[in-house]
């Protein structure tokens, strides 16, 4: 619980356009930058599924969509933000080729919309997913 109210305290500050300081600044949650890249991540070519924990389970038992499953975003002690996707791929795609597409698509997404930079997309492959697993889903 106080790790989740640390992760709350802390905000992802969104470069201010030239000549428009004094509009004031923006921030933009951690979850929002989570939720980019869990579509982001979904919608690579090869990617199965992304593994979020328990909480996550149940609520999209109750038809809960949660599109920031798998996804965690943090922000270094340097102030860079770091993240770590938790994903599964479907057989007979290049596990490398997927990762790196992976990477690519959440970079792009997350400074296309909110032209912030990431400095570390982390994917980790925790499972490879049969053709037979993905119908009986």
């Amino acid at each position: 619980m106080a790790e989740k109210a640390a992760k709350a305290a802390k905000a992802f500050i969104q470069p201010t356009p030239s000549g428009k300081e004094e509009l004031g600044q923006i921030e933009v949650a951690p979850e929002v930058i989570e939720v980019i890249a869990g579509i982001a991540t979904n919608e690579v070519e090869g990617v199965a599924a992304t593994h979020g924990n328990f909480a996550v389970g149940v609520a999209e038992r109750f038809g809960k969509k949660v599109h920031s499953k798998g996804v965690k975003a943090t922000i270094s002690e340097d102030g860079e933000i770091i993240i770590d996707v938790y994903c599964s791929i479907k057989y007979g795609y290049s596990i490398p080729k997927v990762a790196k597409d992976i990477q690519t698509s959440i970079r792009q997404a997350i400074y296309n919309m909110t032209s912030i930079e990431t400095s570390e997309v982390n994917v980790h492959i925790s499972a490879i997913q049969f053709e037979s697993q993905m119908t009986e889903e």
